[in-house]
Order: structure tokens, then C-alpha cells, then sequence
């Protein structure tokens, strides 16, 4: 299997997009990555969240607080997914304080090592830390053109953009061409090896980047 020893972190909240996540809990393990889908457990021992869509329920048992930098170098990949998940992540109790998932994000971002894939709304989660993103060319949803220019983003009309260690699709109907991208960038290059020094893989069918002011 193409991914095996690969572990990819999903994080995870209320009013998430069904399919996108079914599809990331199916997909991955079939190339033989592990899926660990975290979340802010505020003390419990278990969340069940309900989807978007249909209110399906989906229950969370790791936490990505308990993430010392240490196991998070186990990670290979770091998704925030689509719907409203980054928005109910990026609460804060303390105005003063990044929000508890922002600040893991921020964690993920220091290391090039591993991918960081933010999906439609998903970036909502980078906002409190518009730094991760200035200069590098992403796409996102179009109600968060706004969001990504206020970042200063570089943003791209196309359904998934890589830049360096940076994956991004438009919406949660990209999910499969969101997924195909890591799984391929990931089962392409040594593990351990910064994404700087990576080749961008090219998907059958992908325009060419066009760069938008």
C-alpha cells in the first residue's frame, strides 16, 4: 500500500460536510494511511458531532490538545475539512489567546514536513493567524475571497492549488481531487523530506494555475 506508516490528522466539529468526511475515512486507509480524526474534547472522554447535511452523527475520541510536538511529527498530513468546522474550531474563551486549534495549526505550519490541506471554508481556521498564509497561493471558497485577500493570500481559479507544503481545494465536492492530491504528493516523496524540494504532482484534466489579483 502506498501510504503505509503514513498517519493523517482530520480535525473535526460540528456541521461538517457528510460525504467529504466518509470519503476521507474510506480513501485514506485503502492507500494504508491510519485516520485520526481530532477534535477540542473539553475534558470529556468523547464528542458525537452531527453533520450538515443530514445530522449524521460522528463521534471523536482524540484530542489535538493532547498532541505534544513529538507525536505530532508522527503526522504526515494535517486536513481541516469543509462546512463549519473551522468556524466552531477557531472559538477562543480569551479574546488575548489564539484559539486552541489555531494555535495547533500554527504548530503544523512550522514543520514543512507536513502537509497542511484546507478545504472550502476550512481556512477560517488560519484567520486568527493570517501569517501562515501571506504570499502563498491558495484556493478557497468564494464567500471567503475576502477572508483570503484579508490574509494577503495569493489566491487561484482552480479547484486544488500546491504551494510547497500547502494544499487547498474550492469547495467539499473537491474532496476526492483534495484527497488524491495528498495521497499522491505523499506516496511520491520519502517521508521526512520538506515539501520545498518536492515536485508538484499534476492531475489529469487540471488547468494551468491562473494567479487572480
Amino acid at each position: 500500500m502506498r501510504l503505509s506508516g503514513h498517519k493523517i490528522a482530520v480535525l473535526m466539529e460540528s456541521d461538517f460536510y457528510e460525504p467529504e468526511i466518509l470519503y476521507y475515512q474510506r480513501r485514506f486507509p485503502e492507500e494504508g494511511a491510519e485516520v485520526h480524526f481530532l477534535t477540542r474534547l473539553w475534558g470529556a472522554d468523547r464528542i458525537t458531532f452531527q453533520g450538515h447535511e443530514h445530522r449524521m452523527p460522528f463521534t471523536v475520541s482524540e484530542s489535538f490538545e493532547d498532541i505534544d510536538e513529538f507525536a505530532l511529527r508522527d503526522f504526515s498530513a494535517v486536513i481541516v475539512p469543509s462546512g463549519i468546522v473551522a468556524d466552531r474550531l477557531r472559538y477562543t474563551e480569551d479574546p488575548k489567546q489564539l484559539p486552541p486549534a489555531s494555535q495547533f495549526l500554527r504548530r503544523a505550519f512550522a514543520d514543512p514536513v507536513i502537509i497542511k490541506g484546507i478545504i472550502c471554508h476550512g481556512m477560517w481556521l488560519a484567520a486568527p493567524v493570517p501569517g501562515l498564509v501571506r504570499g502563498r497561493r491558495a484556493v478557497v471558497h468564494n464567500n471567503l475571497l475576502g477572508d483570503l485577500r484579508n490574509m494577503d493570500g495569493v489566491y487561484v481559479d482552480q479547484d486544488v492549488v500546491v504551494d510547497d507544503d500547502l494544499v487547498t481545494a474550492r469547495t467539499g465536492e473537491h474532496c476526492h481531487l483534495f484527497a488524491r492530491t495528498i495521497i499522491e504528493l505523499l506516496a511520491s516523496h520519502p517521508r521526512g523530506l520538506p515539501a520545498t524540494s518536492w515536485s508538484t504532482p499534476r492531475l489529469t484534466g487540471q488547468p494551468p494555475a491562473a494567479a487572480l489579483p
